[in-house]
């Protein structure tokens, strides 16, 4: 189900709601696949760790899978989907939500940016680069990284741990 109330945007981008209708309609139709490559160019299953629930500042736990690799590495999208928000957070640093199949939200956090041109209401096929593998936000003190987030429910609920998703 999809719950365009939950979405915000930074002024200068449309909001969820203004997506386009027919677009939702057909990923709400689509089933999530129960398994999603890999989202950064040359990883592969074997290198991946299972970050979820990892302690986090603030007493926050790790909502997500971050995947390791050099800065500027391509980020692929897991799925069909919409380029719901673009933005850059204190916390995420440079982000993308996809709104992607089933009403399900894919969150790509610590870009070192956006792929040129991408904007909010854009359609993605799986596997369209939409960034590029960095350390923005909280995490400008670590090894470049991609924080990705799989979330149920709308945007920021239902957060499920995406390890097991990725072969």
């Amino acid at each position: 189900m999809l719950f365009l109330a939950a979405c915000s945007s930074a002024p200068k981008h449309p909001s969820a709601a203004q997506l386009n209708p027919a677009l939702i309609q057909k990923l709400n139709g689509m089933p999530l696949p129960a398994s999603l490559p890999i989202p950064v160019d040359r990883i592969r299953a074997s290198e991946l760790q299972d970050t979820w629930g990892a302690s986090r500042s603030r007493g926050r736990l790790h909502e997500g899978i971050d995947i390791l690799a050099p800065r500027g590495t391509k980020i692929r999208s897991t799925t069909p989907g919409l380029i719901a928000d673009l933005r850059n957070n204190n916390l995420g640093g440079k982000v993308v939500w996809i709104l992607g199949p089933s009403g399900t939200w894919h969150y790509y956090a610590h870009l070192d940016g956006h792929k040129h041109g991408l904007k909010v209401g854009d359609y993605v096929k799986k596997g369209d680069v939409i960034g590029y593998v960095g350390n923005s936000g909280n995490a400008r003190h670590t090894a470049p990284h991609l924080h990705y987030g799989l979330y149920l429910n709308g945007k920021g609920r239902g957060v499920v741990n995406p390890y097991p998703y990725l072969r």
